[in-house]
């Protein structure tokens, strides 16, 4: 797994506003449902992913002026590195539900704080596991 910080530094500032209205909307609107229909309807629309549609197209975007600006095709660079973006949106999607369910099942017993810390770690342990075994596939 591979981690670039200084990608952040090649987004503009409009890109980084393009995610975040498009997260604020998102949560506003699973808001009003769960206002309406409760927090169980709201809280599924709470998981869509939020940001992903707006970082997909970006992580597209970047990766084809890179090879534009490096003197090559774009091709489907910028397809594929999308696709790559996507694999790891579903990957941690499930490590998502891990963290539902466990929060799901261990709150009504114990401590929030507990609850949120083993969840988390559910989270990212089952999320990299499945990162790694798919990286081996």
């Amino acid at each position: 797994m591979q981690v670039k910080i200084s990608a952040s530094a090649s987004t503009a500032w409009h890109e980084y506003a393009i995610r975040f209205l498009f997260g604020g909307v998102i949560t506003a609107i699973a808001g009003i449902i769960a206002r309406q229909f409760g927090p169980g309807i709201g809280g599924l629309f709470l998981a869509f992913p939020a940001i992903f549609p707006a970082s997909v197209t970006l992580v597209e975007k970047h990766e084809k002026e890179k090879k534009e600006k490096a003197g090559f095709p774009a091709g489907s660079r910028g397809r594929k590195a999308a696709a790559v973006e996507a694999a790891g949106t579903v990957l941690g999607t499930i490590g998502l539900m891990a963290f539902a369910l466990s929060v799901w099942r261990l709150l009504p017993s114990h401590p929030a704080w507990l609850v949120l810390a083993v969840s988390t770690l559910a989270w990212l342990v089952l999320s990299a596991l499945l990162w790694v075994v798919r990286k081996r596939i």
